[in-house]
């Protein structure tokens, strides 16, 4: 966690020891686990937070990829409103390039493989349907890797995530 308390990444358990013994973050909890040296036991850290609060969005805005967009439209096609996993999404733009269209934040959304294929080419007027949100380039988008890789959250960390917003 940064130093607001605002989760960053999931680091492994040998980085999170060596972060802890220079000193450079505060454990906030603790695994049942132990770690050995030869010569010490170690409880295992469960949760960091770090002295210093880092910047980590960057001065360079967020990225305009497939991932990102459907990160930023919460997985959730902007036509029919249904929640879709990503083998299953498109990306649409609003304005068609066809059209005179371009490939910015401002002019894309996620849809569904049937919303996209209906809309086609068509202008929105055209297709009768606006985008449940308007698309803007987000600021930051959160962390995620928790959100793809397990459903199984430790207890530890419970208390310093928000689970609704991660979608369980």
């Amino acid at each position: 966690m940064n130093a607001s308390y605002e989760p960053i990444k999931i680091i492994h358990w040998q980085k999170a020891i060596l972060l802890w013994l220079q000193e450079r973050v505060e454990v906030l909890d603790f695994h049942s686990a132990q770690v050995r040296s030869i010569s010490k036991s170690y409880p295992l850290p469960a949760v960091l937070k770090l002295k210093k609060y880092i910047n980590v969005r960057g001065n360079n805005g967020v990225r305009l990829t497939r991932q990102n967009i459907f990160i930023r439209d919460n997985f959730q096609c902007q036509y029919c409103h249904e929640f879709f996993s990503k083998k299953d999404l498109t990306i649409d733009h609003v304005h068609p390039i066809s059209k005179g269209g371009l490939h910015i934040w401002e002019n894309v959304v996620t849809a569904c493989n049937k919303c996209n294929n209906k809309k086609g080419s068509k202008l929105l007027t055209e297709f009768g349907k606006i985008p449940l949100n308007k698309p803007e380039e987000p600021k930051w988008l959160p962390q995620t890797e928790l959100k793809y890789k397990s459903k199984r959250v430790p207890e530890a960390w419970k208390q310093y995530l928000d689970l609704e917003e991660l979608g369980w």
